[in-house]
């Protein structure tokens, strides 16, 4: 997740509108689709409340810009089912884990450089507890909760993230970046001794962002 794409993220966004059903709530899956595109996730994990949606989908449409992969955790089997049968043809697109599976989700997540997890998942917490520790962080990662208006742990999404915003699209999205080489002092976990600030630009024309780390000698402070 090195840079941002504004192509790669429209065309992501106008592939989810034409692969399926129009979500619930217009606007979810494409904002999903093209912010996962557009930091070119080359693993992406979504952890559904239920069987799998137009969420899913929006990630498939992402994979196919970044050539990336899409493994979907479900609650239970009955699920994995209803799953398969919702997405069709792009079924076989997605690799399915079952909620249970703990140790192989654990590894998932310590790989996935995007995360999308339901609020509504009765395990959301825990999952943003393993992403926080995962070895990713360090090297950059998003984590977007969707059905955030029925979420009421919104703690555990700002104790360790760099930048966590609530987005009132749909039932509510947070979304949490964690910045390459960043950990948070809140964890506890790798952080970088040596003293400084990021800073982060935006090209107000391209919209890509620019990160970079100002060193502050001891005993001075920005």
């Amino acid at each position: 997740m090195a840079y941002w794409s504004a192509e790669k993220a429209t065309k992501a966004c106008l592939s989810t509108l034409e692969m399926g059903p129009k979500a619930k709530e217009p606007g979810v899956a494409e904002f999903i689709s093209a912010e996962a595109a557009g930091y070119n996730a080359q693993l992406m994990v979504v952890a559904c409340g239920g069987p799998a949606d137009t969420t899913t989908l929006a990630l498939v449409a992402a994979a196919h810009q970044t050539g990336g992969n899409v493994i979907c955790i479900v609650p239970n089997h009955q699920d994995l089912i209803s799953s398969k049968n919702f997405l069709g043809i792009f079924a076989n697109q997605v690799q399915f884990m079952v909620g249970k599976e703990g140790q192989e989700i654990i590894m998932v997540l310590n790989q996935a450089d995007f995360v999308l997890i339901d609020c509504n998942f009765m395990n959301h917490e825990e999952i943003v507890k393993l992403v926080q520790i995962g070895g990713n962080m360090q090297k950059g990662i998003v984590v977007v909760g969707y059905n955030a208006f029925s979420c009421k742990g919104w703690s555990i999404w700002r104790s360790c993230g760099s930048k966590t915003k609530l987005l009132p699209i749909g039932e509510g999205l947070l979304v949490t970046r964690f910045r390459e080489n960043w950990v948070s002092p809140k964890c506890g976990c790798g952080m970088n001794k040596s003293r400084g600030r990021w800073v982060v630009k935006v090209d107000k024309y391209t919209g890509e962002e620019h990160i970079y780390k100002i060193r502050v000698p001891r005993g001075k402070v920005i």
